[in-house]
C-alpha cells in the first residue's frame, strides 16, 4: 500500500447536481410558476429555466428607489428565441413583433448570435408568451443553458447555391443537437402545468443527466465573410470550395470562447484551433462526437474553467484529434486553405444570383423598436421572402423579388430606414450587449452608451476624414464577452460603474484578438485617449492598413492572440498535415 497522501478529487459544482435532480429540467419550475406570492423564481430553478431559454431579471435602474420604499426587485424575464442560422418568415416576424408588445416591454432585440430575446416580460405572462413563440414555430429550448445552444449561419445569399447548402448543414446540426426531454413542452406548451413522474431514462441519449458542463456554441462561417465571428466559439465550421465554386467542405475548428472574470489570470479569451477538414456529409457526426468529448472530458468542478476551450487548452489539440477521430471511426481531413476579408455587414441593396435582391438594414446595438418597429411590420405584410438576423444584430430582408422591390423601397423611405446604411463607418461597425438595466451581471453601460460615445467620437472621425472607414468597435459591461469585444480593434470591456478596460489591436477579418491597452478607463476620459489615435491613424497608416494593425505598428500593444498572419501561423495550406 502506497504511502504518498492521497489526493482528494474536487468535488462537482452544486449545478451538476441541480440537473442531475431536476427530472430533465423539470426541477420545481411548475411551482415557481404557479406562486403567486412572489414575481420571480427560485435560485435552484433559475439554473433550470436557462435551458428553456428563460432568465429571471429584475430592473436594476429601480433598485435603489424600490429598497428605499421596502418594496421587492420590479423583477421581469428575458425570453431568447432559437433561430437556426438566423432565417424566419415575414410570418414568423409578425408573430415576434406581437410578443413583444402583449409580453414584453414593445422592443425586440437582435442578438449577435442570430436569436431574438424578448424583454421586460413579467412572471404571469412568462408561459403565454412563450406558447404564442411556438405558435409560430419557433422555439426557447436550449437558447440558453449547458447545451448546445443557437446554431449560427452566415445570413448572406449573394452566393445562394453555397449559403443554402451551408444554411441546411446547419440546422441539421441544430435538431441534431437539441434536447429531448418533454418537460419544455410540459411545462410551457400544454394547456395545463404537468407535475411530478420520474420520466423514461432514454429521454437525453446524447446529454444524460447532467448536459454539458456549460454553454457550447456552433457557428458556421462562408469565406471571404467571417461575420459570425468563426474563431470565438467552441466549434467552428469554415465552408471551403472546390475549383467550380461548389460546396467541398468545411474546416472545423475547436475552443474558442470570449468570456473571462478580472482579476483572475486563469480565466481569458481565447481564438479557437483548426482541427481538420470534414464533407458535407459529415458534419452533424463531427458535430456530435466533439460535443460528446466536452461532455466527458469538461471539467463539472468550476464553472469558470468549464467552457470547451478550457477543455482543448489543457489536453492539446492532437489530443481533441484523437479522441474525436477515435469516436468519428475515421480521420478527419487536412485543413484547406480559406481567406477572410472582414466581420461586418452588406448594408443596403444588393443584388441576389437569380433576379432577387436584398435590403440589410442598420439597426444599432440590435433594439427594434419605435419607428423602425412600425415599418418592419408593414414590411413584413408584404414581403414575400425572409427575414435573416446577422451576426452583428441588423436585419437583412432577403430575397425581394423584382416586382416587389419597389413597394419595399417605398415603405423603407417612408419610413426613413432606406439611408441608415449610411452612417459612419465607426457606427456601421460597433456592437454592444445588453447590460443595465436588465442584465445582473453588468458591471457599467453598454448598449445605453455605446451610440453616445460612437457620437463623439464622429466629431474626431470626420475631422480626420475617417468617416466612411470602418473601425470595429464593441463594448460589453462586463468580462463575459457577450458583445465579442476580444475581437474589436477598439473594444471597452466594463470594470465597474462608468469605467472601462481599452483594449486595442484586433485583426479587421476576426482572426486576432486584442489586448489590453488601459484599465479601468473613466467614461469621460475615453474620448480624450482614442481622439489622438484616430488622428495618427489618418496621418500615418500605410495605404489599406486597418486600425487595428496600425496599433501593433505604432507598439500601442502586443496582442497575445494569433497574429495578424493567421494562415502562416495555423499552416493552413492544401496539402499541409496539423
Amino acid at each position: 500500500m502506497s504511502n504518498e497522501p492521497q489526493t482528494a478529487s474536487p468535488p462537482l459544482h452544486k449545478n451538476e447536481q441541480i440537473k442531475a435532480e431536476s427530472r430533465f429540467l423539470r426541477g420545481h419550475i411548475r411551482e415557481d410558476l404557479e406562486d403567486p406570492s412572489s414575481g420571480t423564481i427560485s435560485e435552484d430553478s433559475a439554473q433550470l429555466t436557462k435551458f428553456h431559454g428563460v432568465y429571471p431579471q429584475d430592473d436594476r435602474d429601480q433598485r435603489v428607489q424600490r429598497r428605499r420604499e421596502g418594496k421587492d426587485k420590479a423583477y421581469i424575464f428575458m425570453a431568447r428565441v432559437r433561430v437556426p442560422g438566423g432565417v424566419c418568415t415575414p410570418q414568423q416576424w409578425l408573430a415576434m413583433d406581437a410578443v413583444s408588445d402583449a409580453y414584453g416591454n414593445g422592443t425586440l432585440k437582435i442578438t449577435n448570435r442570430q436569436s431574438f430575446q424578448l424583454h421586460g416580460v413579467i412572471k404571469s405572462n412568462l408561459r403565454a408568451a412563450i406558447r404564442e413563440v411556438n405558435r409560430a414555430l419557433l422555439d426557447t429550448l436550449a437558447a440558453c443553458g449547458d447545451v448546445n445552444r443557437n446554431v449560427m449561419c452566415n445570413p448572406n445569399p449573394h452566393l445562394s447555391a453555397l449559403h443554402a447548402e451551408t444554411l441546411g448543414i446547419a440546422r441539421a446540426v441544430a435538431e441534431r443537437l437539441l434536447p429531448r426531454t418533454r418537460a419544455y413542452h410540459e411545462l410551457w406548451i400544454e394547456d395545463t402545468l404537468v407535475a411530478g413522474g420520474e420520466p423514461p431514462e432514454d429521454e437525453e441519449p446524447l446529454y444524460g443527466r447532467t448536459y454539458l458542463p456549460r454553454k457550447f456554441k456552433i457557428v458556421f462561417a462562408v469565406p471571404p465573410s467571417n461575420d459570425v465571428d468563426v474563431f470565438a466559439h467552441d466549434l467552428g465550421f469554415i465552408a471551403i470550395t472546390d475549383e467550380a465554386g461548389r460546396l467541398a467542405g468545411f474546416d472545423v475548428t475547436v475552443g474558442g470562447g470570449m468570456g473571462m472574470t478580472h482579476g483572475q489570470a486563469e480565466t481569458y479569451p481565447r481564438l479557437a484551433d483548426v482541427l481538420g477538414f470534414c464533407r458535407p456529409d459529415q458534419v452533424v457526426d463531427v458535430a456530435e462526437k466533439i460535443v460528446t468529448v466536452q461532455r466527458d472530458f469538461g471539467d463539472r468542478t468550476d464553472r469558470k474553467h468549464a467552457r470547451f476551450k478550457y477543455t482543448v487548452a489543457d489536453r492539446g489539440l492532437a489530443w481533441i484529434r484523437a479522441e474525436v477521430e477515435r469516436r468519428l471511426g475515421w480521420e478527419l481531413g487536412s485543413p484547406r486553405r480559406f481567406e477572410f476579408t472582414g466581420t461586418g455587414d452588406r448594408y443596403g441593396w444588393t443584388e441576389g444570383p437569380n433576379g432577387d435582391a436584398h435590403f440589410t438594414l442598420f439597426i444599432e446595438n440590435g433594439r427594434v423598436k419605435g419607428p423602425t418597429k412600425t415599418a418592419l411590420r408593414e414590411i413584413a405584410k408584404v414581403h414575400k421572402g425572409d427575414f435573416r438576423l446577422t451576426p452583428n444584430q441588423h436585419l437583412m430582408i432577403a430575397s425581394v423579388a423584382t416586382a416587389d422591390r419597389p413597394r419595399i423601397g417605398a415603405l423603407l423611405r417612408e419610413h426613413v430606414l432606406d439611408g441608415a446604411h449610411r452612417a459612419s463607418g465607426l457606427r456601421l461597425n460597433a456592437m454592444a450587449c445588453v447590460a443595465l438595466p436588465t442584465c445582473g451581471l453588468a458591471l457599467a453601460e453598454s448598449e445605453r452608451y455605446l451610440p453616445d460615445l460612437v457620437t463623439e467620437l464622429e466629431a474626431e472621425v470626420e475631422a480626420a476624414g475617417l468617416r466612411d472607414d470602418a473601425i470595429v468597435i464593441r463594448m460589453t459591461g462586463c468580462p463575459n464577452g457577450c458583445g465579442r469585444p476580444f475581437l474589436a480593434e477598439i473594444g471597452f470591456v466594463g470594470k465597474a460603474p462608468g469605467k472601462y478596460n481599452v483594449y486595442l489591436g484586433a485583426a479587421f477579418n476576426g482572426t486576432r484578438m486584442n489586448a489590453l491597452y488601459k484599465p479601468s478607463v473613466a467614461a469621460a476620459e475615453i474620448v480624450p485617449l482614442v481622439r489622438p489615435m484616430l488622428r495618427r491613424y489618418a496621418m500615418e497608416r500605410i495605404p489599406g492598413e486597418r486600425f487595428g494593425d496600425f496599433a501593433i505598428r505604432m507598439g500601442w500593444v502586443t496582442p497575445t492572440g494569433a497574429p495578424a498572419d493567421f494562415h502562416a501561423q495555423v499552416a493552413i495550406s492544401d496539402t499541409a498535415d496539423l
